[in-house]
């Protein structure tokens, strides 16, 4: 059986192991492909991106084969929903498949420009490890043991660095494919900010709200795979069901 693939990529700091749970929750016909970024997990050693352009080049070669030989979708959150926007955008100018679906989660819309309080790779050290602790998702024997904190901050900063790339000057040029969008309810999100994904997409957008602040994805993994599942499989038959027709 050719399973739809669910290319994953992960928020600033973190690496393709934050998805490995997902997989108990997964649906059989659905295979889960978490992304390594460089700098990190598997590819510590691998020098750490410059640039949105240089990430998305990088995530393209790694999934250059797996989107050509069958049905896939992309999910990111945070930073990796930027980096699966732009990514969705590259395979198109090199003419070929789009993804089925897009799940952009804990990410405001990008053609809306940054609050300058939120580019928090600009603050200095002290503040930055104090923003770092607020924002929750960063495993707390970092804060324990100093030597793990310096090797993990460069990355991060560098990360935030990333996902405070501005696109607010481009022109929307709305997506194919549907897409749904994983919001937490404390986030600090305006209404335009998360309802503006429509103009994201020629087609359907969903917007789902969890409990919780920016990291609502660990505590909430089981319900979002369940309803990725969902999304995925029902979209699956409505395509077949067109085909056949």
């Amino acid at each position: 059986m050719n399973k739809l693939k669910l290319f994953c990529l992960p928020y600033a700091g973190g690496s393709a192991a934050i998805f490995n749970k997902w997989k108990e929750f997964i649906d059989d016909t659905i295979e889960i492909i978490p992304i390594e970024l460089a700098g990190r997990g598997s590819r510590i050693q691998a020098p750490m991106y410059t640039s949105v352009s240089e990430a998305v080049d990088d995530i393209f070669e790694i999934v250059k084969e797996g989107i050509t030989d069958g049905p896939y979708a992309l999910f990111g959150h945070s930073m990796g929903a930027m980096l699966a926007y732009e990514l969705t955008t590259k395979i198109a100018t090199q003419g070929l498949e789009g993804p089925q679906h897009i799940f952009f989660s804990g990410r405001a819309v990008p053609h809306i420009k940054m609050r300058e309080d939120k580019k928090y790779h600009l603050l200095d050290e002290e503040n930055f490890k104090k923003q770092v602790r607020k924002l929750g998702g960063t495993p707390p024997e970092f804060f324990k043991h100093p030597e793990l904190l310096e090797l993990f901050l460069p990355l991060l900063r560098n990360d935030f660095m990333l996902a405070a790339t501005d696109y607010s000057n481009r022109e929307i040029v709305p997506h194919s494919c549907n897409i749904t969008v994983f919001l937490g309810k404390e986030e600090d999100m305006t209404h335009e900010q998360a309802d503006g994904w429509k103009l994201h997409t020629e087609g359907v957008c969903s917007i789902h709200y969890f409990n919780g602040g920016h990291f609502f994805l660990n505590q909430y993994a089981k319900e979002m795979v369940e309803l990725m599942n969902t999304t995925l499989i029902t979209q699956k038959n409505t395509l077949e069901k067109i085909r056949l027709s």
